[in-house]
């Protein structure tokens, strides 16, 4: 079997933004998601997991749709792939598929788009291979909105193809929908001495509930309020007009978001110097814990945490609810060890970490 990769990935800034077609500035992570995959003879397609027990989940690819509430959550991810490919046409038989992740479950560090990414670019070099990597994108974002039931935008599928090592990814989201380009920015942490720390609060959380999207939709009414058709094209002084508090929170927080991934990428792109951006990182947990309310007790006092152990910056990462927290450190501060002894202190679980380093994206592994 030929084996495919695809990272997870850390949203430095720009949080809820690729659905209401603003800005993003990911890194892809050096933690994967691995898809085994080889074309059967028949039309069965074959999925098991190395971090799931039990017998493989088998289903004919013309029921796919059909059997997609009688299969585990965690199959819906690649089986929805190959649903996705198959509804496009694509000449997709049967196939035997196998994963293996590394990406933290429920971290805010997009393992199912990296499972689904893995699968979508495997599913193309088996069976499509003129589908660029622009309709990849589109086919492992529909899978996971359509299939699995998670109304995500396109922020982490864009990460674990576009990113690259080195670098962080400044993603116009409309523009590159209508066919721009993204721009690749250097971002070499340990040449000033920085590290980017993820504190894994080990509460998980799931896109799939309802407040995800009850967020998005919140969003979509804040637009339509103000007659525009997403918040992206929202001025601050529009944002002020609007009478529903609730709403006028969350176009808040989407317009300030914007401001703040335009405000870093620039910063970034001019060479200055990271420790810069923290005031921005911290801005953002605020806006997300307030205006977007997305946060959680565990993820504000790491956040709180790594600004007292010495951080430049820390915020929540991901869709919130749960999962990560990153914080911008001195190399050697020992903000980690800190972090996980506070924790446990106030009655928390004590978190796992690790040093983000800026990876490769999707790929095929051999």
């Amino acid at each position: 079997m030929r084996i495919w990769a695809a990272p997870g990935r850390v949203n430095i800034i720009g949080e809820h933004t690729d659905y209401n077609a603003g800005f993003v500035l990911p890194i892809a992570l050096p933690h994967v998601v691995r898809c085994a995959a080889e074309p059967r003879r028949d039309t069965l397609v074959t999925v098991r997991s190395r971090q799931r027990r039990g017998p493989a989940v088998r289903v004919p690819r013309t029921e796919l749709v059909a059997q997609r509430d009688r299969v585990p959550e965690w199959a819906r991810y690649p089986l929805g792939v190959i649903a996705e490919f198959a509804r496009r046409g694509h000449a997709v038989t049967g196939v035997d598929l196998e994963v293996d992740g590394a990406v933290p479950i429920g971290a805010g560090l997009s393992s199912s788009a990296a499972l689904s990414c893995a699968v979508a670019l495997a599913a193309r070099d088996l069976f499509a291979h003129e589908v660029g990597i622009r309709e990849l994108i589109d086919i492992a974002s529909t899978a996971e909105n359509t299939y699995v039931g998670a109304p995500t935008g396109v922020l982490d599928q864009s990460a674990a193809f576009l990113c690259t090592a080195g670098h962080a990814l400044f993603l116009d989201v409309r523009a590159f929908a209508d066919g721009g380009s993204p721009e690749q920015i250097p971002f070499d942490l340990a040449r000033f001495d920085l590290e980017l720390l993820v504190i894994d609060t080990g509460h998980p959380h799931r896109l799939v509930d309802g407040e995800y999207a009850a967020r998005r939709a919140e969003c979509a009414a804040a637009a339509d309020a103000l007659g525009l058709p997403t918040l992206r094209d929202a001025e601050p002084a529009a944002v002020g007009r609007l009478t529903d508090p609730l709403l006028r929170r969350r176009a808040r927080h989407v317009v300030s978001e914007n401001a703040r991934v335009l405000m870093v990428a620039e910063k970034l792109h001019d060479g200055a110097d990271p420790r810069d951006i923290g005031p921005e990182l911290t801005a953002s947990h605020i806006s997300l814990r307030d205006d977007f309310e997305v946060s959680t007790a565990a993820l504000d006092t790491a956040v709180t945490l790594a600004l007292e152990s010495g951080a430049h910056g820390a915020r929540m990462v991901g869709g919130g609810f749960g999962g990560s927290a990153i914080a911008l450190v001195d190399r050697a501060a020992g903000t980690a060890a800190a972090i996980r002894e506070a924790l446990a202190l106030k009655g928390f679980a004590a978190p796992r970490t690790f040093v983000a380093v800026p990876s490769r994206g999707a790929h095929r592994v051999e």
